[in-house]
């Protein structure tokens, strides 16, 4: 902490502790052999203290100098963790780890969604088009965010191309992009078996570079933003863990 937050946090525990213990002003300057009117200093947040007088108020108080010095804790960040990224970007498998190491659900958005309509993914587009699956992507969030339950969810690759919905994911999830090369994502596909990236498209890798490039700065909205392209899957984990402060 800046010294200034640094004296006003001291100030804070010494008041805090000070009324725990029901010593008035006095009564503390008497213990820690200091000037009631310096403690008036010290629990403003203007006290510039000494290391040994410090030691003589944390004793005064049952405390320690560390103890009155330590930072507050910041209270957990409650909200679901949301992994952003193109296909292939490793949400699902880095999804389920995290989740793990969290002690969380791990949810796909798309399954949710799946759910709700009675339909797989690609027959809602092939039946109802993009606009459908849209909205059904939009009040599945809502209705996640509704429950308040923290998980992990694993998003949709075009969800930040719709500016409600990512603007609702935004302000109710922690976001993390998993941010990868063209040809990682491309390559991680294929190792998963599925052919579908080359088939009939000859310029699939030049399409999906330029889907990367236009998706980017909306992807680069994040709360966070981990680069995979060189790193195994317990490597890419610790370092979101690290990024939410979960380690």
């Amino acid at each position: 902490m800046a010294k200034d937050a640094l004296l006003d946090h001291l100030g804070q525990a010494v008041r805090r502790l000070r009324a725990e213990r029901v010593y008035t002003l006095k009564d503390l300057a008497a213990r820690s052999g200091l000037s009631a009117r310096f403690l008036v200093q010290v629990e403003s947040g203007e006290g510039n203290i000494s290391v040994r007088n410090l030691g003589l108020l944390a004793e005064a108080l049952g405390s320690t100098p560390g103890a009155l010095l330590a930072p507050p804790e910041s209270p957990e960040d409650k909200r679901p963790i949301a992994l952003l990224g193109l296909r292939g970007a490793g949400k699902s498998t880095i999804g389920r780890r995290l989740a793990k190491r969290l002690h969380l659900p791990f949810l796909e958005l798309d399954r949710q969604i799946e759910g709700a309509a009675g339909l797989s993914v690609a027959e809602i587009f092939s039946l109802h088009g993009e606009p459908y699956y849209r909205r059904l992507e939009h009040e599945a969030l809502d209705r996640l965010f509704a429950e308040g339950r923290r998980v992990v969810l694993a998003t949709g690759g075009g969800i930040v191309a719709a500016p409600r919905t990512y603007d609702l994911l935004r302000r109710n999830a922690r976001t993390v992009w998993l941010r990868a090369r063209p040809e990682d994502h491309w390559n991680r596909v294929v190792r998963q078996g599925d052919r579908r990236p080359m088939a009939d498209h000859p310029e699939a890798m030049a399409e999906l570079r330029r889907l990367l490039a236009a998706r980017e700065s909306l992807y680069a909205r994040a709360e966070h933003v981990v680069d995979t392209s060189r790193l195994a899957v317990d490597a890419t984990v610790n370092l979101v863990a690290k990024g939410l402060g979960s380690v």
